[in-house]
């Protein structure tokens, strides 16, 4: 058996203890190998991606059951936008990281200088755990496996944030753990119950012909709650602002595009696709929720002056569309959910990176307020924070049209297909919430782009190329996606169609 996926997936693993004695020695450039690591294992992964609609890899894990790793339909778009986002992070972390470090120190001498390379050593090997356990929650084939990489995600990301965030970051570091622990552990609750009564913890011999009706309930508010916390619904959101705004900008730039929409993949995986009844019996009230987060993420923007805490509520409300089609109870509904996170992996990305930009180019600022006129002097990040909002707002040709008409599509076909008047008027609210992304779109790129440029900002520039092409890249790519989705859907829809049937 050719071990493709288990490249991709243990390399990262394997070569973290080495990315940190490497950078004892070379500090900042570590990022350099952790760049070659990660896009080998892109490669493998889009070469597993291109063995046919589903790739899978399976070694003995008794008596667990089977440790597995599939790339289908569903796994792939969450795959690759995990690592690609991981690969162009590693680029745009070389100059960022170096100087968020360095400032940390109030003197050089050569001790300093030694213990500026063992924190870069460390920061490179905690992403690479960290990039390797979102890989291995989507890829899993196996309960208990999932929940290992589940969990795998929290512990790097945790000390990411402890160690290289700003503010208060212990204490926010701890709140995020907390949190997400806690709504892990729900989860993990509920994924026992699943793999004694299912009949085993393998995806694929999971009955649920044996879970009561009364039972299967409860697993899909178990389910439910356990993901949502990852996911930033309204009222389990409290973490993210926080995470968000303290971590340092590369993990941001993970955590909100890529880390807390994998709760999405696991509700479709784990409800959708092993317990559709339980699926059924929460989506309405799904959907609401959807809706709810919708709009309070997006209007809590507004009171915002820090750009990052902007972008963190940001994506509360970009997490409420996603949680809105995979409630659709339709196939183009969920698919449209799906792409939601592809193109939030995008446009968000594109969003921290150009805030990190603007940080580091301004001297730490980060309060909206002081900013202004910016579209002259970095005209680069400008321009790509400029594309990512209208991914975020869904303006073609941007691939955020593409998600967030499926998801509209899909949440009315579903409405209609049930007869359902209560759908039909939750997905038009759900529509008229969209003005509200624009808003705060335009709202923020004014304030920090147009207008006139404080005095003390007259001499910014774009940073180096290092940031720039990571933000040109991701802009691309959000523009390709839009044009061609079928990248993302040619294998998305044919399945999630035959699993809703």
């Amino acid at each position: 058996m050719a071990v493709i996926l288990g490249q991709s997936l243990l390399l990262p693993i394997i070569l973290a203890p080495l990315a940190y004695l490497i950078g004892r020695r070379v500090g900042a450039k570590t990022g350099w190998f952790a760049f070659v690591v990660l896009a080998y294992s892109t490669i493998m992964l889009l070469f597993a991606g291109m063995q046919g609609s589903e790739y899978t890899e399976v070694y003995p894990w008794q008596p667990i059951g089977e440790f597995g790793l599939k790339l289908d339909g569903l796994s792939a778009p969450f795959a690759a936008i995990i690592y690609i986002l991981s690969t162009t992070l590693a680029v745009y972390s070389i100059p960022y990281m170096k100087h968020k470090v360095e400032e940390e120190f109030e003197h050089h001498s050569p001790e300093v200088e030694q213990a500026i390379k063992r924190k870069m050593g460390l920061y490179y090997s905690l992403y690479l755990l960290y990039a390797a356990g979102m890989l291995g929650t989507v890829l899993a084939t196996n309960l208990i496996q999932f929940y290992i990489f589940f969990e795998l995600m929290l512990i790097p990301s945790f000390f990411l944030i402890a160690e290289f965030g700003y503010g208060d970051r212990y204490r926010i570091s701890l709140m995020y753990f907390l949190w997400t622990h806690v709504g892990a552990v729900i989860l993990l609750a509920a994924i026992l119950s699943i793999g004694f009564l299912g009949g085993g913890f393998d995806f694929a011999k999971i009955s649920t012909s044996g879970i009561p009706e009364g039972i299967r309930v409860w697993l899909g508010i178990a389910v439910t709650l356990g993901l949502f916390v990852k996911l930033a619904a309204a009222g389990l959101h409290v973490w993210l602002p926080y995470a968000h705004a303290e971590a340092p900008t590369p993990i941001s730039a993970l955590l909100s595009p890529a880390m807390i929409g994998i709760g999405g993949y696991s509700f479709i995986r784990i409800l959708v696709f092993l317990v559709p009844s339980a699926y059924a019996s929460v989506a309405f009230w799904v959907s609401i929720w959807g809706l709810i987060t919708m709009l309070y993420g997006g209007l809590m923007v507004f009171a915002q002056d820090d750009i990052k805490r902007v972008l963190a509520y940001s994506s509360v409300s970009q997490m409420g569309y996603i949680i809105f089609g995979m409630a659709s109870a339709y196939y183009v509904g969920v698919g449209g959910s799906v792409f939601q996170y592809v193109s939030h992996g995008t446009g968000k990305a594109l969003l921290f990176m150009a805030a990190g930009a603007i940080i580091l180019q301004t001297g730490g600022l980060r309060s909206i307020g002081k900013l202004g006129g910016l579209a002259g002097k970095l005209p680069i990040t400008a321009t790509c924070a400029l594309i990512g909002f209208l991914v975020i707002v869904g303006v073609p040709p941007m691939n955020g049209f593409q998600s967030e008409w499926m998801l509209f599509f899909g949440s009315f076909a579903g409405a209609l297909q049930s007869g359902s008047q209560e759908k039909l008027i939750i997905t038009a609210l759900a529509l008229t919430t969209t003005p509200v992304t624009a808003g705060y779109a335009m709202w923020t790129m004014r304030r920090v782009f147009f207008g006139k440029t404080p005095e003390n900002l007259s001499n910014v520039k774009d940073p180096p190329a290092t940031i720039t092409i990571p933000l040109i890249f991701l802009a691309a790519l959000s523009i390709i996606l839009g044009i061609y989705p079928n990248l993302v859907t040619e294998r998305l829809l044919p399945l999630l169609s035959a699993v809703m049937k």
